[in-house]
């Protein structure tokens, strides 16, 4: 499965619990194209868009510190 694009802002770092739709695109990444992201994530233990913890799952947000955090 391809890696995804870093983006500006957003820690490299995540958890390996978070799931969003560019995970399940097939392609090789293309660097002269920007990534398209709805920015809708989910996490895995709760399968919605709030962690364990009650805070909102995303790209940003799950990272080393959170209480619910799981590296890859």
């Amino acid at each position: 499965m391809p890696e995804p694009t870093p983006q500006p802002g957003i820690s490299q770092e995540r958890c390996r619990l978070l799931r969003s739709k560019w995970m399940f695109i097939e392609a090789e990444p293309d660097p002269t194209v920007p990534r398209s992201d709805s920015g809708i994530c989910w996490c895995v233990h709760t399968q919605n868009c709030l962690g364990p913890d009650g805070e909102i799952a995303s790209m940003e947000n799950c990272k080393p510190g959170r209480a619910c955090y799981e590296s890859l």
